[in-house]
């Protein structure tokens, strides 16, 4: 028998926001948890926006999210470096989102020798840039990259993303990156943790099947797949396995939390 849900995961884009616009029933869910008091977090594989930017552009759109409920790839790519070699050096390509979380982790950026080549998300990426990744990387820097999603939404239609970068960056030097970001359950674990959460009494909510749901089911979480994304219902049954409830929009999941 399921135990109780005490904490709650979700997605960002997709299942709270379409670009700047609430997706209805957002603001009521944030405010059912907030006014529950069970522990929540927002998660986003976009490494451009640091939390309080994240914030500001959520409370734009009607949605009110503190600061420390907002957990990104770019604080989890920091946090797993702190971890794996404290103090480090990095070559970055990203924005403030990832070279502020990276500082505030205590890495120095550097295009000399680095430990590490951390490649994000950027609304610009440099061909110079990359080619000294490419470089770095030949010479012996290890490759980790934020996440691994190969396009994100513009009003204009798909823009190039970590992913294809980082492909790109793989092919001209046989170097596969560690992502960290979704479906890596690296991602969900490290912001169960930021609650101090369980996965038994905890619910992921996403609106794509590859990244949301398999990142949740394998760390162990029960997971809510949202209408209002990427994932059709058409396309559920192609993957290997299912959420453990299907819902059209948040909307619907605003009476579950307790």
């Amino acid at each position: 028998m399921d135990k109780p849900i005490e904490n709650w995961l979700t997605d960002m884009d997709g299942v709270l926001v379409h670009e700047e616009r609430a997706i209805d029933g957002a603001s009521e869910f944030i405010r059912a948890l907030r006014d529950s008091g069970r522990k929540f977090i927002v998660l986003t594989n976009n490494s451009i926006y640091t939390p309080r930017d994240l914030r500001a552009r959520l409370r734009t759109s009607g949605i009110d999210v503190p600061e420390g409920a907002i957990w990104t790839s770019a604080l989890a790519t920091a946090k797993f470096l702190s971890e794996q070699r404290e103090n480090g050096t990095a070559y970055v390509i990203g924005e403030s989102g990832l070279t502020q979380a990276l500082y505030d982790a205590g890495y120095t950026m550097t295009s000399r020798d680095p430990e590490y080549v951390v490649l994000g998300e950027t609304r610009t990426y440099s061909f110079e840039a990359i080619t000294r990744a490419i470089q770095l990387i030949v010479g012996g820097a290890r490759f980790i990259a934020t996440n691994p999603d190969t396009t994100g939404p513009s009003p204009t239609g798909p823009l190039p993303a970590t992913g294809s970068v980082a492909a790109l960056i793989t092919r001209a030097t046989g170097i596969e990156p560690y992502f960290v970001g979704k479906p890596n359950p690296l991602m969900m674990r490290s912001a169960l943790n930021q609650i101090q959460a369980h996965s038994e009494t905890t619910v992921m909510i996403g609106d794509r099947m590859d990244t949301d749901v398999l990142s949740g089911l394998e760390a162990g979480l029960r997971t809510i797949l949202v209408m209002t994304g990427s994932t059709r219902r058409e396309e559920i049954e192609r993957f290997p396995y299912r959420p453990s409830r299907v819902v059209d929009s948040i909307a619907d999941v605003v009476d579950l939390v307790g």
